[in-house]
């Protein structure tokens, strides 16, 4: 019991030490239209050729408007464009026209060059975005991003001021969509040619064409957004501010909700329980995956399958998402998450066709864990679990460590919380030994996945690969792509041999619980890119926040 007081009242003076330590009451003022949230971790950059994680992509969603954004159903439809794209050339040649009332937040005209710009300077070689390979569809990407071709010969280019030519290497189904994706959103090239290597490190170094422009980010602290008065559709932005607290204590986040400061918080499993009848209670299962990467290049022992096998088949998944996330989490087996996409009879879900022999088994993971022991010749291992520096992702970790060494006698998990920048950048250098990592789709196929593991990609930070496993990938991206049924299939096949082979250990698919005011609606959630868009989203101050009901006359 005293446990438990001590940590009420310290959630309690956390919560308060953020109220007054902030220096300002304006984040959590609910003056007019203001949506106030708090965020877990904070955005990387304001560079949309150089972010590579959900929550920068999700702040670009409200900063940022690409050619076509994404409905509710990620179906795209147009934004800075003016009408969906012609399609020519065997499917290979999008010719798209812009909206000429499409303006920057400093009256900038949004033109088909700043497109041009942001598309080259996210392949060129020199800008070393982590991301470019999501442009390889454009014609030349690939080879100008290896050095082998000038940056000019990029598939894409302005006809006029507001007519923008795209071409393909090869058909993509998809395409769309991905005009949608963060990294295919435009800069100003005026202005980023003038900040340089400085664009998009500061508020003032960036400007923004979305339905709200940054008016302050406070690193680590806070992020706030107002409406974009020069948004071309600025009549449907209902909300006036957008507030961010960074806020890695989810305890405290309960608080400040508890208090009226903000509007929707994340809360932890134990959490979860105390408010289940709650109206704010609000439950997601999102299309991203955890995983345990195992590094064979830092630990050449998980270069043995029968080791990845035993840690992938040794760790509880059901009692973890049931006791350490509550959150709406599954235990998952596979890598390409639910939601994704759909097999190509469009009925069932694509992730339902793939067998996945990674599943809790004790006794499985026992018996690889001796074939490992005798083929590498020592009974002992030992490795480092990098996680992130958050009293929630510790208590992952600590369950994660304990079932390994209960289930792997012999096996010793050490735990490395660090921020979640050091964690990603750990990973990026191939300097760390294990971590809990994750993913989720930028467009709506199993390759945005399936992709991250081929040889040299830039996310396969693992240093395994399979030549027949890349060769799936590149018939499916190849000659299967305009052959549905045949190119889902081989993807399943390629997923099948990623999962026997084992070079992650998959954990669960992400679900979110979070305390949601019954005010907010409008809010449209996405499965691919972004987590959520905020242009139509808006506050009814007529709903009571604590029953969810009308209030009556005179509250």
């Amino acid at each position: 019991m005293k446990l438990k007081c001590l940590k009420t009242f310290s959630t309690l003076v956390a919560a308060l030490f953020v109220l007054s330590g902030c220096g300002t009451k304006s984040l959590y003022d609910d003056k007019g239209q203001v949506y106030r949230s708090t965020l877990a971790q904070d955005m990387s950059t304001l560079d949309s050729v150089m972010a590579t994680d959900n929550v920068s992509f999700t702040m670009f969603n409200q900063l940022y408007e690409g050619l076509y954004v994404l409905d509710k159903n990620d179906k795209a439809i147009p934004g800075v464009a003016k009408k969906m794209p012609n399609i020519s050339n065997g499917e290979k040649r999008y010719t798209i026209e812009l909206r000429k009332d499409a303006k920057w937040s400093n009256g900038d005209p949004v033109t088909a060059d700043d497109f041009v710009y942001s598309w080259r300077k996210a392949v060129n070689p020199k800008t070393g975005s982590e991301y470019a390979f999501i442009m390889n569809y454009l014609k030349n990407a690939e080879e100008i991003n290896s050095g082998k071709k000038p940056v000019r010969d990029l598939g894409v280019k302005a006809i006029n001021k507001y007519k923008l030519q795209i071409d393909l290497e090869k058909p993509v189904p998809y395409f769309n969509e991905l005009l949608a994706f963060g990294t295919y959103m435009p800069q100003d090239a005026k202005i980023a040619k003038k900040e340089g290597d400085q664009y998009g490190t500061k508020v003032d170094r960036a400007v923004y064409n979305g339905p709200f422009k940054l008016v302050k980010w406070a690193p680590e602290n806070k992020i706030e957004m107002i409406k974009n008065d020069k948004y071309w559709d600025k009549k449907s932005v209902k909300l006036d501010k957008v507030n961010y607290k960074i806020l890695k204590d989810q305890q405290a986040g309960a608080s400040l909700y508890e208090t009226g400061s903000v509007d929707n918080t994340g809360i932890t499993a134990e959490q979860v329980d105390k408010y289940k009848d709650s109206p704010a209670l609000f439950k997601r299962l999102n299309a991203s995956t955890f995983f345990l990467k195992m590094n064979e290049k830092e630990v050449p022992e998980f270069k043995n399958k029968d080791l990845r096998y035993a840690i992938a088949q040794s760790v509880n998944k059901q009692a973890y998402v049931d006791n350490v996330l509550g959150d709406g989490s599954k235990p998952f087996d596979n890598f390409t998450a639910k939601k994704t996409t759909s097999a190509s009879n469009s009925t069932t879900d694509y992730a339902d066709t793939v067998k996945s022999p990674l599943k809790y088994d004790t006794k499985a993971a026992k018996t690889h864990l001796e074939k490992a022991k005798k083929a590498l010749g020592k009974d002992n291992f030992t490795f480092t679990l990098n996680t992130e520096d958050t009293p929630s992702s510790k208590i992952s970790a600590e369950y994660i460590k304990s079932d390994i060494e209960k289930n792997l006698p012999g096996v010793t998990v050490k735990i490395k919380q660090m921020p979640f920048k050091q964690r990603v950048n750990a990973e990026l250098s191939m300097s760390y030994q294990m971590s809990l990592s994750g993913w989720g789709p930028d467009y709506p196929d199993p390759t945005s996945f399936l992709e991250v593991m081929v040889k040299d990609g830039a996310q396969n930070n693992t240093d395994w690969s399979n030549k027949n496993y890349d060769s799936m990938l590149k018939e499916a991206n190849g000659s299967l792509l305009t052959k549905e049924k045949e190119r889902m299939d081989k993807l399943t096949e390629a997923e099948e041999l990623l999962l026997q082979e084992a070079p992650v250990a998959p954990i669960y698919q992400q679900g979110k619980a979070s305390l949601r005011s019954p005010q907010v609606k409008g809010i449209v959630y996405h499965y691919i890119g972004g987590e959520m868009s905020l242009k139509h989203a808006y506050i009814d101050k007529s709903i009571d926040r604590k029953t969810g009901d009308k209030k009556k006359e005179g509250q």
